[in-house]
C-alpha cells in the first residue's frame, strides 16, 4: 500500500535559497521515492489569514508555482494544486469545526501568541484575532484530512497543528465512524537531517530578518551581491580558517558534492581569502540555479501553462477528494431523500445487532480519554476513569471482549449507578459470544 504524503506551500512571498535547500529540493526528491503518493499544494486560503493585499497574494501564488515547477517537480507524479479550487476543502473544514472544542482552539500556538503580544502592547487581548487566525487549525486538519494523508513534512513549530488535526479526525471517528476509519491519521514527519540555511549575517534565512539570498529573483546580480554581503571573519588572505565557523560554508556545501566540500575546505585552511571563496560560492549555486532560473522565467512569461498544469492537478484532487466528501455527508446524516422499505428479515436482523451491548471510546475536554458499555436500552453499565492515552482505554475494551466478566477484577471502571454487577456480567459474556 502506498504513502501519502502532503505538503502545503503558503502563498505570501517569493522563494529564496533557504526555501530550496530547505523545502523544495528534499520534498521533491521524496516525491521520487517508490510507493509515495505525494500531494503538494498552494496554500492561497491560509495566506488570506496573513496577508490581505491582493496583488502580493497573486503574484505569490505564480512565483511559488513557477519555482516549484522549475525545481524538477513532476506533475505526472505528484498532485500539483491550489488549495482554492478544491470546494470540497471549505466543506470539510465546517463539519470539523461542528465537531472541534473551542477549548481546543484556545490552546493554539498561533492565537496565544497573537494575544500575548496585543496584551504586551496594552491593547484587549483578542484585538489582532481574525477568525481565519482562530480557526486556521481547522483548515489545516482539513487540508490534511480530505485526502487522508498518512505524512505531513512540517517544521516542529507545526507539529501542535498536526496533533490537532489527529485529535479531529479521533472525534470525527468516533461520532460518525460506526465503527469505520473514515478519517487517517496523520503523522507529523520532521525532517531532522534537512538543512536550515544561515542568512547573511548568520542567523536563519529569512525575510523577517531581511537576511535572504535570493534564489531567482534578481538573476545572477543579485545573487552575487548577495553572498558578497555574508558575514565572515576578520582574517586576511593567506591566514587559516576555519571552515566549522563559517556561514558561507555551510551555504556552499548545501549545494556542493564530497569532492567539492573536501577541496573548499581544504583551501580555506590553506589561507583562501574570503572574497575568492565567496566568487567560488557564487559560481557553485549558480552552476545548480541558472538552468532552473531560465525554466523559472520561461514559466512567469507564460503563465496561462502554469494555470493549465494547476487545473489539471485539481481536477486529480478533486477525482479523490470527492468520493471521500460524500461519504462523510452520508456519515454525519446530509443524505439524500428517498423512500425504501426494510425487509422484515433485515429488521429482525438490526434487532438481534442492536441487543448487543455496545462499547464507546470519547475524548472529554479535559483531554483524556474514557469508554463506557452502554445495554441495549441505552443505560450505563460501565464507566471508566480517565487515560492519557486513547490506547490505553483501546486496550481495555479489547480485553473486556475477549476476557468478559474476568476483567473486572483489576479493571479501572465503576458500575452504572443503579446497576447490578450480575447484570454487567451477563452483558458481558453476550458480547463476547457475540465476537465468535
Amino acid at each position: 500500500m502506498s504513502q501519502r504524503v502532503l505538503t502545503g506551500i503558503t502563498t505570501t512571498g517569493t522563494p529564496h535559497l533557504g526555501n530550496y535547500v530547505g523545502a523544495i529540493r528534499p520534498a521533491i526528491a521524496a516525491s521520487r521515492e517508490p510507493g509515495v503518493e505525494s500531494f503538494f499544494f498552494l496554500a492561497d486560503y491560509h495566506a488570506l489569514i496573513k496577508c490581505d493585499d491582493p496583488d502580493r497574494i497573486e503574484r505569490s501564488r505564480l512565483e511559488i508555482a513557477a519555482t516549484w515547477l522549475a525545481a524538477g517537480l513532476d506533475t505526472s507524479r505528484v498532485t500539483f494544486y491550489r488549495q482554492s479550487d478544491i470546494p470540497e476543502t471549505t466543506e470539510l473544514n465546517w463539519l470539523l469545526t461542528c465537531v472541534t472544542a473551542k477549548g481546543q482552539m484556545n490552546r493554539a500556538h498561533a492565537y496565544k501568541a497573537t494575544v500575548d503580544a496585543a496584551v504586551a502592547a496594552g491593547e484587549e487581548p483578542d484585538a489582532n484575532v481574525t477568525m481565519g487566525l482562530y480557526c486556521y487549525p481547522i483548515l489545516m486538519a482539513a487540508d490534511i484530512l480530505l485526502f487522508n494523508a498518512h505524512r505531513v513534512p512540517v517544521g516542529r513549530d507545526q507539529v501542535q497543528h498536526i496533533e490537532m488535526a489527529r485529535d479531529v479526525a479521533q472525534r470525527f471517528n468516533h461520532l460518525f465512524g460506526k465503527g469505520r476509519e473514515l478519517f487517517v491519521l496523520p503523522q507529523a514527519e520532521i525532517e531532522e537531517s534537512v538543512a536550515t540555511l544561515p542568512g547573511l549575517d548568520g542567523r536563519k534565512m529569512s525575510k523577517s530578518y531581511d537576511n535572504t539570498v535570493p534564489l531567482f529573483e534578481g538573476g545572477p546580480k543579485a545573487l552575487k551581491d548577495a553572498v558578497a554581503r555574508i558575514v565572515t571573519d576578520s582574517k586576511l588572505p593567506g591566514e587559516p580558517k576555519d571552515p566549522e565557523d563559517a556561514h558561507l560554508v555551510t551555504i556552499h556545501d548545501a549545494f556542493a558534492d564530497a569532492a567539492t566540500r573536501a577541496a573548499f575546505h581544504a583551501d580555506l585552511r590553506g589561507g583562501l581569502g574570503w572574497g575568492d571563496a565567496k566568487q567560488r560560492v557564487v559560481q557553485l549555486i549558480e552552476a545548480h540555479v541558472g538552468p532552473m532560473r531560465d525554466r523559472y522565467a520561461d514559466l512567469v512569461a507564460h503563465p496561462e501553462r502554469i494555470e493549465e498544469i494547476l487545473q489539471e492537478g485539481a481536477r486529480k484532487a478533486r477525482a479523490t477528494a470527492t468520493p471521500l466528501l460524500d461519504e462523510l455527508r452520508q456519515a454525519v446524516g446530509l443524505r439524500r431523500m428517498v423512500a425504501a422499505s426494510k425487509p422484515q428479515a433485515a429488521k429482525a436482523a438490526s434487532a438481534e445487532k442492536s441487543a448487543v451491548p455496545v462499547f464507546k471510546q470519547y475524548r472529554e475536554p479535559d483531554n483524556l480519554f474514557y469508554f463506557k458499555l452502554t445495554a441495549a436500552d441505552g443505560s450505563l453499565l460501565l464507566q471508566s476513569q480517565g487515560f492519557a492515552e486513547g490506547r490505553e482505554a483501546g486496550g481495555w475494551v479489547k480485553r473486556f471482549k475477549t476476557e468478559g466478566a474476568a476483567a473486572l477484577a483489576d479493571a479501572p471502571v465503576a458500575l452504572g449507578e443503579g446497576t447490578d454487577r450480575a447484570a454487567v456480567e451477563a452483558a458481558l459474556a453476550a458480547l463476547v459470544a457475540a465476537q465468535e
